[in-house]
């Protein structure tokens, strides 16, 4: 069997790994921080006095976010509404759907993080067994070329570990973030839904029927 083989395989999917973990983290980066502003924006006029819901949907721009479109989400389906649980299973709904699309490639920093240091481990393991197959057929003739083998070995196991704590320090600050905006979208759900909210018709029934009279 090639060890050697698979030893280098080791390293070029590692390497593989740490482009793709820069890849999501340079996407998400741009994206946390777009969707962080606009949701501040959007929150602080829904909170601002004169402002309606319908007010902020007609100042948003055509560039998707996941603000805006929470807020057309509430909008569009405000007239299927007619009562308040109705009103509260949507908002339920519509927040579920966005958290998810917050949390969008995050699964692959979270592989990442958990596979580096696991690939870094087998490279060392190919590396040692590579080595001693050396010291098998040579000998210890050339002290040098052993330690070297197994200095590529651990080498592996520590690219594993950096790489594997490169990612888990963006993937806990963007959980943060998604957190976060979580909060504003949670906000913004919440003043949209006063802004719409439906009269029910049992209750108004209930209110304007009087009660009967105690014989």
């Amino acid at each position: 069997m090639n060890y050697t083989l698979f030893h280098q395989i080791t390293f070029y999917v590692m390497y593989v790994a740490l482009a793709l973990a820069c890849f999501v983290i340079v996407e998400r980066m741009i994206f946390y921080g777009f969707t962080l502003r606009r949701a501040r924006s959007m929150e602080m006029l829904l909170t601002a006095d004169g402002y309606t819901p319908d007010d902020v949907a007609a100042q948003l721009d055509d560039r998707i976010s996941v603000p805006g479109e929470t807020l057309r989400k509430m909008l569009n389906n405000r007239s299927k509404m007619r009562n308040r649980n109705e009103l509260e299973d949507l908002s339920e709904a519509i927040y579920l759907a966005m958290k998810a699309k917050l949390q969008h490639h995050l699964w692959v920093l979270d592989t990442v993080v958990t596979a580096a240091p696991l690939l870094g481990l087998l490279g060392t393991i190919l590396g040692i067994i590579e080595t001693f197959q050396t010291l098998a057929q040579s000998g210890i003739s050339d002290p040098s070329g052993v330690s070297a083998g197994i200095g590529t070995a651990l080498f592996a196991t520590a690219l594993g570990i950096g790489i594997a704590l490169f990612g888990l320090v963006f993937f806990n600050f963007f959980q943060e973030r998604v957190e976060r905006i979580s909060e504003h979208l949670k906000i913004i759900i919440l003043h949209t839904g006063l802004g719409i909210m439906p009269d029910s018709k049992e209750d108004s029934h209930h209110a304007l029927t009087p009660a009967p009279a105690i014989a």
